[in-house]
Parts: C-alpha cells; structure tokens; sequence
C-alpha cells in the first residue's frame, strides 16, 4: 500500500474502534480530493478525506462547510526556538530550501503578508470590516461557523476551529477555575477568522502580528527576506524603529498588522461587550509573538501593555499547545459556556 493509503487505513481503524460507531460509508464527490467517506459516531458526523499524502478528519454538530476552507495559520507552524524549548512542542522547522509544501506555504503567505500589510491597506480594512454589517448572531452560533475551517497546520490530521476554541478553553478552565473569563477568551479568541467566509486572504486572516507604520523589529519571522516589496519600507515616514510612532505611546495608540485578532477586539468592543480589558487586549494582540514572545517593540509599549504581558504569556500556553489532545465532547461544554456568553456577551452580535 502507498504511504497516503497506509495512513489513512490506521486512521479508519482507529475510528472503527470508537464506541458507539456505526455506519462507515461512501460519500459525495469533493473537488480536487480523493476517495471521501463520511462517519457517524455518537451524533457527530465526521467527513474523512484522503487527498495526496494528508487527510483531514472534520467533527462537527453537522454543521460541515464541504470542501471545507483550509486556513493554514503560520503561528501554528512556525514558532521561535524559546516557545520550543519551554513548551516542549516539537513545532516544524521551517527552511525556504524544504520541498514541504507547508513550509512553502509559510514563506508565501508571510511574503504576501509582510508586502502587502501597509498603513494604507490596514486602515482600508478596518473601515471595511468596522461597518460590522457581515452577519449578526450568539457567540455560540458565530463559532459553530468555524467549523468550516481547518487549520491545516497537523501533518497527519487537522481538525476544524471551533474545536480548538474548546480544547483551549477547557485546558484553561482547567488551570483557572475560578477565571471565567479567561475560559469565555480562550473559547472565542480565533472567531475573526470568520473573514476568510468573505474571500479575505490568509495572510490578512492569519499569522503573526506586527505594527505596521514603522520598521520590522528583528524578530518578525521571516523578517530579512520578506519586506523587500512593501512599499512602506521605502517610505521615509515609516521605515525607521519608531516610524509614526512615539516612544512609549502604548500599543493602543499603534497600528497593527490586520488579521484576526484585532477584528474579534473591534467587534467585541463595538458589541459592549463586558469581558475584562486585559481579557479584550489579549485577544488583540494574542498572535503579536515578535513582542510577546521576541521580545523586541517594547519602547511601543507603556505600563498597561507591561501589565498585561504576562496574561497574554499566561494564555499563549493554552492555545498553542492544546491541538495534540484530546477531542472534547461540545454537545456536553455547550450549556456551560452558553451560561458565560450570557454573561459578558449575551445576544447578538454584528461581525
């Protein structure tokens, strides 16, 4: 048998094995993939495909966007040697020789990002996405929607988002139980990526953070072979360490890089949400690992931003290491954090 093939009877074995299993059997034709099956396990439907040397296991209330949308997020990929070394996860090195199509992948989004991420292009895409006129629905509907997203970042299987959203917040419920806002964060702190539902390219969807505005500190990934093209570099009012800025203004008072993050913050800010700030300034600036985690932008920062630092290190441990484990069961979580949105995010909200 192939590798692809071999991999993929383990896998089906392993799902065979599952109590409760009991229908396994052919499904409908999905564009560019290859032999698909659905299962049924215990109410959840989960979609199996095998396409070249992965397959992609989906698990969702049947609620499955087919294909689905693959979000490849480089934070997930590519992690500096410190977060290696104290996590003691073996994240994938990156080499822009590698014949790894993931790590390709990585060179190109973050090649796009750090072209085309500019003061002008940021402030287009906020005025853009602040009409908050996408959709309007609960928090718990909104992730439900991310089901239709896989990070493709697992070489052997990649699960939908909105499951990462609970095995976070449970590892933090964990750790924190008396913290139920920091569990309500950790469950929803991916939710922007809902902009990739409305043709948003992965680089301004996913990735690592950066203050655009002035120049890339040193540890930006990629920095040295990637900003060549952005036209900001060449900009005299841009391209020096403090650029537009002024030392110790405060991160509030910075223009970061568009993504995820900051469009969750703005659309939880719009919505009067009641989550504690250093909860909302955590989700803003979760994916800002050249400052969390490199260390550099710190004349940017004023004591706020030192303050919450070390919440945003804190919840760094959760999110990045909870993909290896085990699925939760989120028909069982979803009363208990139905009962937090109520809480500090209750009815709807406009994205």
């Amino acid at each position: 048998m192939a590798p692809v093939e071999v991999r993929a009877a383990m896998r089906l074995q392993q799902l065979h094995s599952l109590p409760g299993l009991y229908q396994v059997n052919p499904a409908f034709q999905v564009p560019c993939l290859s032999t698909p099956a659905t299962v049924v396990h215990n109410k959840l439907l989960f979609s199996l495909y095998f396409s070249f040397a992965n397959f992609y296991l989906l698990s969702t209330n049947m609620k499955v966007l087919v294909p689905p949308i693959k979000l490849q997020d480089p934070s997930e990929i590519f992690r500096p040697e410190k977060v290696k070394t104290e996590s003691g996860w073996q994240f994938r090195e990156y080499s822009s020789s590698s014949f790894d199509e993931r790590q390709k992948t990585v060179f190109n989004t973050y090649l796009n990002m750090h072209t085309y991420q500019t003061v002008d292009f940021v402030e287009n895409q906020r005025k853009e996405w602040t009409q908050f006129n996408k959709f309007k629905c609960g928090i718990l509907e909104a992730l439900d929607k991310l089901n239709a997203f896989v990070d493709d970042s697992d070489p052997d299987i990649a699960l939908p988002n909105s499951v990462h959203g609970y095995q976070t917040a449970e590892r933090i419920r964990v750790h924190h139980p008396d913290k139920d806002w920091m569990q309500l964060m950790g469950l929803i702190h991916d939710l922007g990526k809902v902009m990739a539902m409305y043709g948003e390219p992965q680089w301004a969807v996913v990735g690592d953070t950066f203050p655009v505005g002035c120049a890339p500190a040193p540890s930006v990934v990629l920095m040295d072979s990637t900003f060549a093209k952005n036209k900001d570099i060449s900009d005299p009012r841009y391209n020096t360490k403090l650029g537009m800025y002024k030392e110790g203004c405060g991160l509030d008072q910075v223009t970061m890089s568009w993504g995820h993050d900051e469009y969750l913050y703005r659309v939880l800010i719009n919505s009067n949400c009641s989550l504690p700030q250093v909860a909302l300034d955590t989700i803003r600036y979760h994916s800002f690992y050249p400052w969390h985690t490199g260390g550099d932008y710190d004349y940017l920062c004023n004591q706020k931003d030192r303050d919450t630092l070390p919440w945003i290190q804190e919840f760094n441990k959760f999110d990045l290491y909870t993909k290896k484990e085990d699925v939760p069961d989120m028909d069982v979580l979803r009363p208990y954090y139905q009962s937090l949105v109520d809480k500090y995010c209750p009815g709807d909200i406009a994205f």
